[in-house]
């Protein structure tokens, strides 16, 4: 069973969670679109490292289209990170073998998000995004950069059965 992220949750406004994220630790690929970072995080975290350890898979799977400076990661392509298991930090986790890896902290943050189900395509996301827009302005909540999706589910769970959801930093 893959561990995922904890967090606590802070409120809500209709469908969206406020939630409060702990420090977290990230393995990051800048990608020029899709899941093409996938392969190099997943060599990351199976051993291609210094220290040759493997390490666990930690659910989300984080994937952002735009980053600004005020996010995780400073890109202006799109980018997929793995988070590494709750409780390491920067200093514990080993250096990437391949340079498009970097690693990166997150600081403790608030995140507004709405969870969906699906395969997390490109209208359902945007059809999301649009959801949690409206419903920030609503609750005059600021957002603090861009959205970004999270993914929980392998590949070969079923649509109707995927957790997805997308989130974005805020201010209250």
């Amino acid at each position: 069973m893959t561990e995922t992220v904890p967090y606590e949750i802070t409120g809500t406004a209709g469908e969206i969670e406020f939630r409060k994220y702990p420090p977290l630790v990230l393995a990051t690929v800048e990608s020029p679109g899709g899941d093409s970072g996938f392969n190099l995080l997943f060599a990351y975290i199976s051993g291609n490292n210094t220290t040759r350890d493997t390490i666990s898979m930690t659910s989300p799977v984080i994937t952002s289209g735009r980053i600004p400076m005020t996010a995780p990661v400073v890109s202006t392509s799109g980018s997929m990170s793995f988070v590494m298991p709750p409780g390491m930090s920067r200093d514990d986790v080993p250096a990437p073998v391949d340079e498009r890896v970097r690693i990166v902290p997150v600081p403790e943050r608030e995140v507004a998000v709405i969870r969906f189900k699906g395969y997390a395509r490109k209208d359902e996301v945007a059809a999301v995004e649009e959801r949690l827009r409206v419903g920030l302005r609503k609750a005059e909540v600021e957002p603090v950069g861009e959205p970004f999706l999270m993914r929980y589910n392998p590949p070969w769970i079923p649509g109707f059965l995927r957790r997805n959801e997308l989130g974005v930093e805020i201010r209250r």
